[in-house]
């Protein structure tokens, strides 16, 4: 496993570092458009989402004539204008291996989802300064897999929502409400009012988390890559649980503990 990737510890204390390849960097843009502009969205999955996305502005369709076929065969609606291109100019266009698959998607970001966009949810997973875009998106495709009601993450010390994020998500990105707050634990502390029951994932945690009581509503709350939930955000929630591995291996991937997290929550919670 790579070192900016690393694992999530259940049985001692979290273990990440960011990943400084993409932290604070923007995502891929067409030459030309300003850092703050559109954004590009490649490959199947997430420019499929993106169309079904009514939130989703898009703006041009770069594709090549199979990419195209594709896209209306799976009943892709494509309602912004088309440029064929060839598969190596669109490569020029996005990151070295970007697996683009033929089509990309000028478009801009989603609109700024905030808490008052939660009305009616019931399992909420936030990350409190997750850095990692691969692991955001992979967590936001799982939320998506466990019908999660939204992903909450920070507006500093998490990846913006850009191209990386997007492909990560497979698309994901466009079906779940993916909420940006300036402060977790005030977030915490504004659901705890609401009536959800808040609580942090933490190795050092009390109870596992099977053993943890939950409510009709939750939050659960998952770390950072180097320092885990912040001692802060885990005061806000007042309950820390941990997870068990039985085996061997006593470590876990953030994503692969987001996972686990969310299947628990829904055995519990009887969803």
């Amino acid at each position: 496993m790579s070192d900016d990737r690393k694992p999530f510890r259940a049985g001692g204390k979290p273990g990440f570092r960011g990943n400084k390849k993409f932290a604070g960097k923007p995502a891929p843009r067409r030459p030309g458009l300003p850092p703050e502009g559109p954004v590009l969205l490649y490959g199947l999955h997430t420019v499929e989402a993106a169309f079904a996305n009514k939130d989703r502005k898009r703006l041009k369709l770069f594709a090549t004539e199979n990419a195209l076929r594709r896209l209306e065969e799976r009943g892709v609606k494509i309602d912004v204008p088309v440029e064929n291109m060839m598969p190596r100019a669109l490569d020029r266009m996005v990151t070295k291996d970007a697996v683009h698959q033929g089509m990309i998607l000028e478009a801009d970001p989603l609109p700024a989802y905030g808490p008052e966009h939660l009305k009616g949810a019931r399992l909420i997973l936030a990350l409190d300064q997750v850095t990692d875009p691969h692991n955001v998106g992979a967590i936001l495709r799982s939320a998506v897999a466990l019908d999660a009601d939204a992903v909450v993450t920070t507006e500093r010390h998490a990846p913006e929502e850009g191209s990386v994020l997007a492909k990560s998500a497979s698309g994901a990105l466009d079906m779940i409400k993916h909420v940006r707050v300036k402060n977790m634990g005030r977030f915490v502390a504004e659901m705890k009012d609401q009536g959800f029951g808040c609580i942090a994932l933490d190795s050092d945690g009390p109870a596992s988390l099977e053993e943890t009581p939950f409510t009709e509503k939750t939050v659960l709350v998952l770390g950072s890559e180097g320092k885990g939930v912040r001692q802060g955000v885990r005061e806000a929630c007042g309950l820390t649980a941990r997870l068990d591995m039985p085996g061997e291996i006593r470590s876990l991937n953030v994503s692969n503990a987001a996972v686990l997290s969310l299947y628990v929550a829904r055995m519990k919670m009887g969803l």
